[in-house]
């Protein structure tokens, strides 16, 4: 059977997301905890080098400088930008404040150091954000992403606390919210075995 051959089309949105994604990761990693505030919307990814055991394998997959796997990967949109508002709008510090939420999150921990903590980001025109955040998630398949969810999640407000707590907040206890949500049956000794098989399962080791 012949090959079809299909002309390279650079408009196809997959190879849209690849350029915004490959020009977040051609930014320099800066310390997390050493932002200056800045105005924009876009995408980030988050980096780990510490010593905490279930990422051992991803620590070393950023050392020296190198950042090659990042432990989350997100974005920040204006508001509004998700209930059909003004597109041309000023976007504000967005980008910045959800940075600054993450760093709060992770100061609050008490297993991690912000220290540990790198993170690029790229502004980006509203449009193309959720395509280039979704690239790099399928790209990188971030642990924070995929096997431990939370992270990026918000106190859920006065009386709404019933759920579970994140597994974030299980395996990294200290945000005062998260305490008051219900205990999960899984330990953080499970969480971190399921992270290391994680991490090898992705050839990170």
């Amino acid at each position: 059977m012949k090959h079809k051959i299909i002309p390279f089309n650079p408009l196809d949105k997959k190879h849209l997301g690849e350029s915004v994604g490959l020009a977040m990761l051609r930014q320099e990693a800066v310390p997390l905890n050493g932002l200056e505030a800045f105005d924009g919307a876009g995408i980030y990814a988050i980096y780990y080098i510490g010593d905490f055991s279930a990422y051992e394998a991803l620590a070393i997959h950023n050392q020296e400088g190198k950042f090659n796997a990042p432990i989350y990967v997100g974005k920040a949109v204006p508001k509004g930008a998700r209930k059909g508002g003004d597109m041309d709008g000023p976007p504000g510090k967005v980008l910045f404040n959800r940075l600054k939420q993450h760093a709060k999150s992770i100061e609050e921990a008490e297993n991690l150091d912000i220290r540990d903590f790198y993170c690029r980001y790229l502004l980006v025109d509203d449009i193309w954000i959720p395509l280039g955040e979704s690239l790099l998630i399928a790209k990188f398949d971030p642990i924070w992403n995929k096997l431990i969810d939370g992270f990026g999640n918000h106190d859920p407000g006065s009386g709404r606390h019933a759920g579970l707590r994140p597994r974030w907040d299980v395996l990294h206890p200290g945000r005062p919210w998260a305490g008051r949500c219900q205990p999960r049956d899984e330990s953080a000794g499970q969480i971190i075995r399921e992270a290391r098989d994680y991490l090898s399962c992705m050839g990170i080791k």
